[in-house]
């Protein structure tokens, strides 16, 4: 098949992209490599900074009108799929709509039916938007509801979700949102992870090695303030059992080289599942604590491993998973070797891939 990407999100296009080619498919990946994030794409949309930033990215996008036709699939990593306003964004959807074969949606982050589900049906027990009956009110989840609520953003959403061939979701949260509105064309397909190591990385380190990747904007709506309180509050109990690294706003390639050879990694507090970053590292053989709820282990059908560390949205829960981990590290070989086997049978950018390729010719 020849497939079109549009967009990124944590690597997800382009890790898709390596096992669809693996496959014998055609494909081309469009985006912005995610911001500042870098991830590699076959042709570069990044918007540059100031006031001609979106006319340059217009004639851009028109210029490349030639490469996004004739395709058998499309797929956009959101309906936010380029960095221009919703009301623009509707043109060149319903060309792509027009000159392709087949336009799937991909539910995988922020979007109009993530932040409408969450503030009013509430299908989680906690989300980025709600703990419990009780609507978060930090500035990021009032932003991002203002952003997509009663806007062109959800205008733009609505009808993208209505009118294309299928929705991929992409975590059980995102499942749950998309599922009872569409339960016809929404599927779920684990997210592809593509693993550079071939040995069993399951040494553990004395002082334990803990890795925290935070993003200064976003901290206190991703819970890693919280998180990152708990661990330099063990620091200081336990100085000598553990080391603890923050990184903050660097690429992906860096971000992945400061990353390897932990033993822990923190991530995600209100999250029922493990994001890219999260599985990437389980790949490494780096457990993680954060969502691993018995939600995210029923969707993909798993009964046996457990390699998650499981937290509850609250210091205490970090604090107590983290300090367990510091006083039994004899756990963590095995964790480790299940963080490894989890990514094989689940994740493998592969099997990920004949996944999709099955769903979008069904």
């Amino acid at each position: 098949m020849k497939i079109l990407l549009l967009g990124e999100y944590s690597n997800v296009h382009w890790t898709l992209a390596q096992g669809l080619r693996t496959l014998g498919h055609e494909v081309c990946v469009i985006s912005n490599g995610d911001f500042w994030k870098d991830y590699p794409r076959d042709i570069d949309v990044s918007r540059v900074p100031g006031k001609m930033g979106g006319i340059r990215l217009m004639l851009r996008l028109w210029s490349l009108l030639p490469r996004m036709w004739g395709y058998d699939v499309v797929q956009l990593i959101n309906p936010m799929f380029f960095e221009l306003k919703a009301e623009r964004l509707m043109w060149f959807y319903r060309y792509l709509r027009r000159n392709n074969r087949k336009v799937f949606l991909g539910a995988f982050g922020m979007d109009y039916y993530w932040v409408h589900e969450c503030v009013e049906r509430m299908p989680l027990r906690y989300s980025d938007f709600n703990m419990g009956n009780q609507l978060r009110t930090n500035d990021d989840a009032l932003r991002e509801r203002a952003d997509w609520l009663g806007t062109a953003k959800e205008t733009l959403n609505r009808h993208i979700a209505n009118d294309c061939d299928g929705i991929i979701t992409g975590l059980y949260e995102y499942d749950v949102c998309y599922r009872p509105l569409f339960p016809g064309k929404t599927h779920f397909i684990p997210f592809p992870i593509q693993s550079e190591h071939t040995a069993p990385l399951t040494i553990v380190h004395h002082p334990l090695r803990i890795f925290i990747g935070i993003s200064k904007q976003r901290s206190a709506y991703k819970g890693t303030d919280i998180m990152l309180r708990a661990a330099e509050q063990l620091q200081r109990q336990y100085p000598t059992a553990m080391t603890l690294q923050k990184v903050e706003g660097v690429p992906f390639a860096q971000y992945q080289q400061l990353m390897d050879d932990s033993d822990v990694m923190l991530d995600q507090l209100y999250s029922y599942t493990p994001s890219m970053n999260s599985l990437l590292a389980m790949s490494k053989g780096i457990v993680v604590v954060g969502g691993g709820e018995p939600e995210n282990y029923a969707i993909l059908q798993e009964e046996e491993l457990r390699p998650i560390v499981n937290v509850q949205p609250t210091y205490d829960s970090v604090y107590h998973e983290l300090e367990q981990l510091l006083l039994h590290p004899e756990r963590l070989a095995v964790l480790k070797q299940q963080s490894i086997d989890y990514i094989k049978k689940h994740h493998d950018f592969v099997k990920v891939a004949m996944q999709y390729v099955d769903f979008w010719n069904r």
